[in-house]
């Protein structure tokens, strides 16, 4: 990757990093699933009046929508909202990166490597130790169900990665900006985040929500769907256009460390030794997962 490159994948995963701040203060304040809505709300209009809708085929567009806005999203929000602490929910989500390495081998045919295998089984390791201290009786208690939200939203991330990757192989996806992109699927998971809302959260709790509207929580949405999705996943967008998705996908492991340290900064979470430990193995999991067989081939040419 040329340095330009390596230089906006750092800058969407600081983004990304305090994006899990900003989400537990959005979800405070609203329903989740109400914030969803109100976010791709901001992402679509005007947006829409300003770039060309892409010229890809309607399915992809739909399922790029639903899996890595709507899917990932919906679940992500509810878990924070659950309960996950908002550093912890910033390791777990990079679950993304075995899920696309997956679903790479399956749907693009792409080639596993023994240390990708390896990697996963430290990581699933990693991850049985967390959920362990994640019940642990302490103050420091994750909900498992706030934790198995945050692995679908993973999956589901995984699968607008692999969507992504299709789309920019599509004859005519050359003049497909990633803005583009981002801008029409923002359309997409709309009306499901409100029929979600509508149904699952009430029409009390919605009302309650936008009548306690203030400049907080718009500033909240403004970095959700600004900051976070058009610089951050427009960013992604095109990395993940020009690079195969193994290049592209070892610079969300940075995404914890800025997330875990932001919100010990500015929300003063905790996590107890038993969840270092699995977090940890996650992200040593994860490492030899994206670098093992470079970290072997330069030891056999050390």
């Amino acid at each position: 990757m040329s340095l330009r490159d390596i230089l906006l994948a750092l800058c969407v995963v600081v983004i990304w990093g305090v994006n899990f701040v900003i989400i537990k203060l959005g979800v405070t304040a609203l329903p989740p699933l109400l914030l969803g809505a109100l976010r791709f709300m901001f992402v679509a209009f005007p947006a829409i009046f300003i770039f060309k809708r892409p010229k890809i085929p309607l399915k992809l567009l739909l399922l790029y929508g639903l899996t890595i806005s709507f899917g990932q999203f919906a679940f992500l929000f509810c878990a924070i909202r659950v309960g996950m602490p908002a550093g912890i929910t910033s390791v777990i989500l990079q679950s993304q990166a075995f899920f696309t390495l997956l679903l790479g081998a399956i749907i693009l045919k792409e080639s596993l490597q023994p240390t990708h295998f390896i990697g996963m089984f430290i990581a699933i390791i990693g991850l049985t130790i967390l959920a362990n201290g994640a019940t642990a009786g302490g103050l420091d208690d994750i909900p498992l169900l706030g934790l198995a939200f945050t692995l679908i939203a993973g999956l589901s991330w995984a699968c607008g990665n692999i969507t992504n990757r299709i789309i920019m192989q599509h004859k005519g996806a050359e003049k497909c900006s990633a803005l583009s992109l981002v801008s029409w699927s923002a359309l997409i998971p709309i009306i499901p985040f409100l029929i979600s809302s509508w149904v699952l959260e009430g029409e009390d709790a919605i009302v309650d929500g936008l009548t306690g509207f203030n400049w907080s929580i718009f500033g909240v949405i403004l970095y959700l769907a600004y900051l976070s999705t058009f610089v951050g996943y427009g960013l992604w967008g095109i990395l993940l256009g020009r690079y195969e998705a193994w290049r592209v996908a070892p610079f969300s492991l940075l995404v914890p460390v800025f997330g875990l340290s932001s919100s010990a900064l500015f929300l003063d979470e905790h996590i107890n030794g038993i969840q270092i430990a699995g977090l940890i193995l996650i992200m040593f999991g994860l490492i030899i997962t994206l670098f093992g067989k470079k970290i072997i081939l330069s030891l056999r040419h050390a």
